[in-house]
């Protein structure tokens, strides 16, 4: 997962901290004009080369895959976070140059002006990371916020189970996917987002259960939740719309089905197949669905799955015998 490893950005007072104490260890190594010079390339060294690891480890957004990119967007503001890397950026280049520039003054000055120089560096240094000192803040937080991001791969076929709580979803992912499945969370719901997988002909396909996202109104969800739910748009192959026609999940099987309409308006341009799966049909099948399926009873499930495979109508792309 793209955000999963990235590394701690230090803040500003730590990354000096340490920067200014190896510079010292340095100079104490040496003496006269040399503990000048390796003091000042030390503490330039150490600032700007972390400053450049801080935005170098972050991938480009501007070819994360679109999936990544709206999740990321929905969690941080990918602009401000792109703003914030272009700040330390900018920082650690100018550390860079001031290092060209005080060395060129150290090389033909006695030892005593070179301390005074060297100082004089070190106080800009600390200046320029103070003036960054919010922006490592925020590629910091922005960094711990994305790494929870669960692995769902946009290079696989997703299915995606939508409806609304109590209908049979996770245990219908539980059921049907490997002992492998996940249960993640999307730092914007306190419920987890449960990640099966299944095989079939050699393909892997993705389960997805996306709770605090599909399974209510877009009108009863905040802005964040709305634009994950736009994420999705760009991960589903197929979604499976679970309903309960005996009302048994605690909503009426009309509210059921105007979020199904819901969702089939906001896919309507994607060309993704929505089927309606009726659940709990040992219970009741009085509904008009594509399928009809008992988790308890172990009825229709395979038959589902299937469905689901059948509609997603993955392709993989194989090497040419000709290549």
């Amino acid at each position: 997962m793209i955000f999963e490893n990235l590394p701690t950005a230090p803040r500003s007072e730590e990354l000096l901290d340490k920067a200014f104490s190896r510079a010292a260890r340095a100079g104490n190594a040496k003496g006269g004009l040399e503990a000048q010079q390796s003091m000042l390339t030390v503490a330039v060294n150490i600032t700007s080369d972390n400053l450049e690891n801080v935005v170098t480890a972050w991938p480009d957004f501007d070819y994360v895959d679109p999936f990544y990119y709206e999740l990321a967007d929905a969690i941080v503001d990918v602009d401000e976070l792109r703003q914030s890397l272009s700040e330390v950026t900018w920082a650690s280049r100018q550390i860079e140059e001031l290092g060209r520039e005080y060395n060129t003054k150290l090389r033909k000055t006695d030892p005593d002006t070179a301390r005074k120089h060297r100082k004089q560096a070190f106080a800009r240094i600390a200046d320029i990371m103070d003036e960054i000192k919010d922006d490592l803040r925020a590629v910091g937080d922005a960094r711990d916020a994305l790494k929870g991001i669960p692995d769902i791969r946009p290079d696989e076929p997703a299915i995606v189970i939508a409806g609304y709580p109590n209908v049979g979803k996770s245990s219908f992912v539980n059921h049907v996917s490997r002992a492998s499945n996940e249960i993640a969370e999307y730092p914007f719901t306190t419920r987890g987002v449960q990640i099966g997988h299944v095989e079939r002909d050699h393909i892997r396909y993705q389960l997805i259960d996306t709770p605090g996202l599909l399974d209510r109104p877009e009108d009863d969800r905040n802005d964040i939740e709305r634009q994950a739910a736009g994420a999705i748009e760009h991960l589903a192959d197929t979604i499976l719309f679970f309903v309960d026609a005996s009302g048994d999940c605690g909503y009426p099987l009309d509210v059921q089905l105007a979020l199904r309409d819901d969702l089939v308006d906001r896919f309507a341009d994607r060309d993704i197949p929505i089927l309606t799966i009726c659940n709990k049909s040992d219970r009741s099948t009085d509904v008009e669905a594509d399928a009809y399926m008992s988790i308890t009873e172990e009825e229709g499930i395979e038959e589902v799955l299937s469905m689901a495979v059948d509609a997603v109508g993955y392709e993989p792309d194989l090497p040419s015998r000709d290549a």
